[in-house]
């Protein structure tokens, strides 16, 4: 009588086992994400002969770093996000909501690479070779050293990948290649650990790059994140509205640089395009003729950035007003509108709010706060704002005015764009160097700051 297979609940969000189904993880607290598997039994030989040989320890000045130099690709904005450049044997998982452009960008940086160092193999377990020839053929791109190859068995692509000696390796995605030796299905917590590991031993034995695709859940969080995100180096996200021709790559996690910086793209008709001046495109179609019009100057990782915040508030029809923020922080939203209803008397409690930032970036930093609330009260003043005015600073509870850091780089950027004052906490006065035609004007809480910022 043939032995009966056992199983087990694996939850699919953080790799929690248990022996029976459960409706919330006891680990993660997540809803309905236990799903049952059969119990992994390896093989006794645990995978196919790569021809590794086991690292031997060396003394720290005994190592060799003269040709362990990083491969920087032409193009500048990705170079950025990673810290330089890619380092050879890294591990970068890059995520995005479907359809944000994660397959187009790596297609594009793996012709590139292959143009530049070599061959480099591109696998994709979701799309024959005739669609990525298709894909290619849309973005121009024709590179005799690309090769694509579509396969989901993860040691058929390794066997190619040590044939071939690929100067980089890509695969996407994580979630659908898939070990035969495990018993569960592609994309389980298992398979998606087990082909995370071979896949760094791939690259740290040979020096090669690995570049992997992780699909996105509900949340918005890289599928099987706390499995994924610790065994990788480098972890990306891509960002942005579908509606919007921006696209943010940013950099949550490197094991070789900052972990703060943002390299920003336009999708266009050929692709990706890395766009240089993010600033001077987020603002170019600015206006000053209406009111609720604020441009904030913001940190991107360590680069500043100049954004647009729209601000729109209208008398409501309902009992409870609306809130609307789009790019922004909502917890930052009601404080601002708190604010300003109790510090300064607006009525802002039968008022609808809404708050978009153009071009679709996502604002976060409290240093945006200042530009939220001159916009908020903006419109409901309906008052323009001086279109020569930049606005930072972040705002307290008690309708203080806060310092920022890093504003002298803010300065600078808005004066290079053409802004001659800037509205700023007063304590940054006396604490800054001016670029040459820029004005400060200090204010020490909101009330004076809405009265320099709104003309009477």
């Amino acid at each position: 009588m043939p032995k009966k297979a056992k199983t087990v609940y694996v939850c699919q969000q953080c790799g929690y086992q248990a022996p029976r189904w459960v409706g919330q993880c006891p680990d993660c607290s997540e809803w309905n994400t236990l799903v049952e598997q059969v119990k992994e039994s390896r093989r006794a030989t645990g995978g196919p002969d790569l021809g590794f040989l086991h690292s031997k320890p060396q003394r720290l000045p005994d190592v060799k770093v003269d040709n362990y130099h990083r491969l920087r690709v032409p193009v500048e904005e990705f170079n950025r996000v990673l810290g330089g450049g890619i380092v050879p044997g890294s591990l970068v998982l890059i995520g995005g909501a479907p359809g944000i452009g994660k397959s187009t960008l790596l297609l594009q940086i793996s012709a590139l690479m292959a143009d530049a160092f070599g061959p480099v193999l591109y696998v994709s377990a979701e799309e024959s070779a005739q669609q990525l020839k298709m894909r290619a053929e849309r973005l121009g791109i024709q590179s005799a050293n690309l090769y694509l190859l579509s396969e989901t068995n993860l040691e058929a692509v390794l066997q190619e990948s040590q044939e071939l000696k690929p100067k980089a390796l890509v695969v996407d995605s994580i979630q659908t290649v898939l070990l035969e030796e495990l018993a569960s299905a592609a994309g389980s917590i298992s398979q998606v650990r087990e082909c995370a590991s071979r896949l760094q031993q791939v690259a740290k034995r040979q020096g090669v790059p690995v570049f992997i695709v992780g699909h996105v859940t509900k949340s918005g969080a890289i599928a099987g994140p706390r499995v994924l995100e610790h065994i990788v180096d480098v972890v990306l996200y891509l960002e942005g509205d579908p509606f919007h021709a921006f696209r943010l790559l940013r950099s949550v996690k490197n094991r070789f640089g900052s972990t703060n910086e943002v390299g920003v793209f336009a999708m266009e008709q050929g692709g990706l395009v890395e766009v240089l001046n993010p600033s001077e495109a987020f603002l170019a179609e600015h206006s000053d003729t209406f009111a609720g019009s604020a441009i904030a100057v913001t940190m991107e990782g360590t680069r500043p950035l100049l954004v647009e915040i729209q601000a729109l508030t209208s008398t409501t029809s309902f009992s409870q007003p609306r809130r609307t923020g789009n790019g922004v922080d909502m917890n930052r939203l009601h404080l601002m509108i708190a604010v300003l209803s109790k510090r300064l008397g607006l009525e802002l409690a039968n008022q609808d709010v809404f708050v978009n930032v153009v071009g679709g970036l996502k604002i976060t930093e409290p240093a945006a706060d200042l530009g939220l609330a001159v916009a908020i009260a903006s419109s409901y003043h309906d008052r323009p704002i001086s279109a020569e005015l930049a606005i930072m600073g972040e705002v307290g509870l008690s309708g203080e005015l806060r310092s920022i850091s890093q504003a002298e780089r803010r300065l600078s950027e808005a004066a290079k764009l053409g802004y001659r004052r800037c509205l700023v906490p007063h304590a940054l006065l006396k604490r800054v160097e001016l670029p040459d035609g820029m004005e400060l004007i200090g204010a020490r809480n909101i009330g004076e700051a809405l009265h320099a910022a709104l003309p009477a």
